[in-house]
């Protein structure tokens, strides 16, 4: 932005101009919504832009304006941001980052907001560090913090005018925490020589050699271990400082905690080894090297799963193919006996799911519930992964331990793509489950209308029964949902239809009081009069229920009282 006005107000006359677009970029801080275009002015100290997006189309001021413009050292927007929002901490970080004294002293002074010493080490200023020091004169905090500096002579400073060496930040980090993240090798030798417990962890359980792996520090880790660090110490969630590296694929860190010997097939309160994390997070130099040096490549976790499937939550295709090429066992379960496959069906990865298919893993094979994988994709709606199940041969009429087809499952869930691909790939539409019912029953016991006119378009048997002798249409009645009873009787269902107790779906409609139905079913003829295997009418279930507004109902068509 170079605040060229002339541009920019040509750039808002065009036709296909928004103003409040927002814009993402990774030139600019993390934001899950993007920054609007006066947000940008703000950032870039671009004011006659600012003034006229103000003018023009009287564009919000929020609290990242004002933030910003601490950032672009403009005080002109400034100052019309301090009239519509209040300063906060976050300002303070900006003021501190532009590393102008004037701004972090005008927040200090007139809004009380206290100066972030981790910023100023962070982007190190160290003149507003030293500012804070005068106005608050706290050596433990100021010692904690003046590590990142990489400054011994200032730690030793503090030293002299008594700091405690082991002080801990509220996040139980000391000196040396801060000294590792920021690879000062000379401030944490200084640290070491003078007697800081090198063990000592945060509130996380963390070490510095936490820290130094996190940021990839391999110098401060070389350090560390032979000064004697705990190389095998865990924090708060189990992990070591190995599982750390694989987070930000810290390869080189890795390798020399290796060569330390570090325990490689550690495990962490999930149960999952550093190769675990790998995979999650797709790091695959850092899988190689875990491999090369002997890690349990078949280890799995608390729930039995492998680093395998790990890739298919996040579909990383490319360290599955690392984990395949070094013998991985392709079709290992888990605890609830499903394979990778079945994971990438659930999270619709069809690249991965490619992968583990070429290399053969058992395109059919079911988990405890007798699932395969393509039920899991008909579950989930996954249409792309159950396509490609189909294509490479996945028994498309498979049942689970329930007797349910994929359709089944389809249409429990209502994953009407799905669906609709099962039914074009020639799935049964009339198979059963082990209650006898079909797709049918199953979408209006869960009221999923709309792939109930989904299955009725492609023919499948309207009037077909489960093993209580029950139509759709006596579902229906029973939930008492007119809108599906109403789309059956329109379709043909057989208004007559007897279950194993010889009731019709009137039966059903008065013994469940679903007057509303009832009313319905007579109005397209049922016969009001039929009787049950007791000989019983609706109308004497209606007496027997004391009902006397279904009973005046049937009366009023004609029953035989």
């Amino acid at each position: 932005m170079y605040n060229d006005i002339e541009r920019f107000i040509s750039f808002t006359e065009r036709d296909e101009f928004d103003e409040d677009q927002k814009l993402e970029s990774s030139l600019y801080p993390d934001s899950e919504k993007g920054y609007s275009l006066l947000e940008l002015c703000c950032y870039h100290g671009a004011v006659d832009c600012f003034k006229f997006l103000r003018t023009k189309f009287s564009s919000e001021i929020t609290q990242l304006c004002l933030e910003f413009s601490f950032l672009g050292g403009n005080q002109e927007i400034m100052s019309e941001c301090l009239k519509y929002q209040t300063p906060e901490e976050e300002c303070m970080k900006y003021a501190i980052i532009s590393h102008n004294i004037d701004f972090v002293a005008f927040l200090m002074n007139e809004y009380n907001i206290e100066i972030d010493l981790f910023s100023c080490g962070w982007y190190r200023n160290l003149e507003s560090f030293l500012v804070c020091f005068d106005q608050t004169n706290d050596v433990n905090k100021c010692f904690i913090n003046s590590g990142m500096f990489n400054i011994p002579s200032l730690c030793e400073y503090f030293l002299s005018n008594g700091a405690n060496i082991n002080e801990k930040d509220n996040d139980g980090q000391t000196a040396l925490h801060y000294t590792a993240y920021n690879g000062n090798i000379e401030t944490a030798e200084l640290l070491i020589s003078y007697g800081i417990k090198i063990n000592e962890k945060d509130n996380e359980g963390r070490t510095a050699l936490h820290f130094a792996a996190y940021n990839n520090r391999k110098e401060i880790a070389e350090l560390l271990i032979s000064h004697g660090i705990n190389i095998n110490a865990k924090d708060i969630n189990g992990e070591t400082a190995l599982h750390t590296t694989a987070y930000e694929n810290r390869k080189e860190t890795a390798e020399i905690l290796i060569s330390h010997g570090i325990k490689i097939n550690e495990k962490d309160n999930e149960g999952r080894t550093t190769l675990h994390t790998t995979a999650y997070e797709n790091r695959k130099e850092t899988a190689e090297i875990l491999i090369s040096h002997g890690i349990n490549i078949n280890a799995k976790d608390i729930n039995g799963e492998t680093a395998l499937h790990t890739t298919a939550y996040e579909n990383r295709k490319e360290t599955a193919e690392i984990l395949i090429s070094h013998g991985i066992k392709i079709n290992e379960k888990d605890n609830e006996g499903r394979t990778t496959l079945h994971t990438t069906a659930y999270e619709n990865r069809k690249e991965t799911a490619e992968i583990l298919i070429s290399h053969g893993i058992n395109i059919n094979e079911k988990g405890k519930t007798g699932k395969t994988a393509l039920h899991i994709a008909a579950y989930n709606n996954s249409t792309e992964t159950a396509e490609l199940l189909i294509s490479f041969g996945a028994n498309i009429n498979e049942k689970d331990n329930e007797g349910e087809t994929a359709l089944h499952i389809a249409a429990d869930y209502n994953s009407k793509a799905t669906a609709e691909l099962l039914i074009s790939y020639g799935a049964n539409i009339n198979e059963k489950d082990n209650e006898g019912r079909t797709a049918l029953h199953i979408a209006i016991l869960y009221y999923r209308k709309e792939i109930a006119e989904l299955l009725i378009s492609h023919g499948i048997n309207i009037n077909e029964k489960d093993i209580n002798g029950e139509t759709a249409l006596h579902i229906a009645t029973q939930l008492n949902s007119k809108a599906t009873a109403e789309l059956l009787i329109s379709h043909g269902a057989n208004i007559n239809e007897k279950d194993n107790e010889g009731r019709t779906a009137l039966h059903i409609a008065i013994l469940y009081y679903r007057k509303e139905i009832a009313e319905l079913l007579i109005s397209h003829g049922i016969n009001i009069n039929e009787k049950d295997i007791n000989g019983e009418t609706a109308l004497h279930i209606a007496t027997q229920l004391n009902s006397k507004a279904t009973a005046e109902l049937l009366i009023s068509h004609g029953a035989n009282i």
